[in-house]
């Protein structure tokens, strides 16, 4: 049995409603083109702002998968 080992990817994830559904859709991007995804993490969220209003999150996501044999 061997050891997994695991590939890291960072993408940015944009949404106009929030930062939870930036990363989800940071997410469900990746996993079209992607296997054996098993965890993210957050390490910046920033966005556009206009008139004085939030107009989009931006959240840069680390995507972690686990490498096949």
């Amino acid at each position: 049995m061997s050891d997994n080992v695991y590939k890291l990817i960072e993408v940015v994830g944009t949404s106009k409603i929030g930062v939870g559904e930036a990363v989800q859709n940071a997410i469900t991007r990746a996993a079209k083109t992607m296997k054996n995804i098993g965890w993210f993490e957050t390490s910046q969220i920033r966005g556009s702002v206009s008139n004085g209003k939030i107009t989009e999150f931006q959240v840069e996501v680390r995507i972690g998968f686990r490498l096949e044999d």
